[in-house]
């Protein structure tokens, strides 16, 4: 990394967007931030800078194919090629049991997690291939893999991640461009203390022996730190990663070996 090339974060106005714009800044990359929320991109634009890194803020909506577009039009203006897109955009959806989730908020899920990866990487696809190189990395979960209760909205979106990597792979490697998949656990952050207090709910517990579950669950006991995606999402991008693709990468401490 740090030879130029452009990297396309979405989701980069918090948690692990920021930290994963943060790690592909220290390697000297352009990195444009999409989101939504401009103010939150903002922040991550300075972190992106103290880094090292040259950022670009891009107001995006991933489910607006007009908006993906202007997106992929003023990075390219802007530097001329996109090298690294990393579809980190997503939501957390409702929780409860599937038959009482509203159908309405089923499917929000789906239009972020599945249609928004889709459409932003239908928009940047084209660029790498006339380039004929790219890395394409998307943020998948251990939910895709690992039942959580109340969490079937969420957890079917990241299971169907995994099918659009891998037929992605198939599609894109003729060009040169690689596709893979990041599969995190119980990752720190704001996200996942919102989930642990929605399982406390549904289950009647508090939230400590939540997280004392979630804890043991993992190999090293412990949870995963958002520097721990980044760095996936670094390796995978890179050079070093040049074989792989149409991969599933669990980063999550060992919750899920398999």
């Amino acid at each position: 990394m740090g030879d130029g090339r452009v990297t396309v974060v979405t989701g980069a106005s918090q948690g692990i967007g920021r930290e994963i714009a943060r790690a592909f800044a220290t390697r000297g990359d352009v990195v444009a931030l999409a989101a939504r929320n401009v103010d939150g991109l903002n922040s991550t634009a300075t972190v992106v800078a103290e880094a090292g890194g040259v950022p670009l803020v891009v107001e995006t909506d991933v489910t607006s194919s007009d908006s993906i577009q202007r997106m992929v039009e003023t990075v390219t203006n802007r530097h001329g090629r996109i090298d690294v897109l990393v579809n980190n955009s997503g939501v957390g959806g409702p929780s409860g049991t599937m038959w009482e989730v509203d159908p309405e908020e089923w499917r929000a899920t789906f239009e972020v997690n599945v249609f928004g990866v889709f459409l932003t990487t239908r928009a940047v696809l084209p660029v790498m291939i006339d380039q004929e190189s790219g890395s394409v990395v998307i943020i998948g979960s251990i939910s895709g893999k690992r039942p959580l209760l109340g969490r079937s909205a969420y957890t079917s979106t990241k299971t169907a991640l995994i099918g659009l990597t891998r037929t992605l792979a198939v599609e894109a490697g003729r060009h040169r461009v690689r596709v893979n998949l990041i599969s995190p656990g119980f990752v720190s952050g704001p996200r996942l203390d919102w989930v642990m207090a929605a399982q406390a709910q549904t289950r009647g517990i508090g939230v400590e022996e939540v997280q004392r579950e979630f804890e043991a669950a993992s190999a090293m006991g412990r949870l995963t730190e958002p520097e721990d995606v980044a760095e996936a999402a670094v390796f995978l991008a890179s050079d070093a990663a040049g074989g792989i693709t149409g991969a599933d990468l669990n980063v999550n401490s060992g919750v899920v070996m398999y």
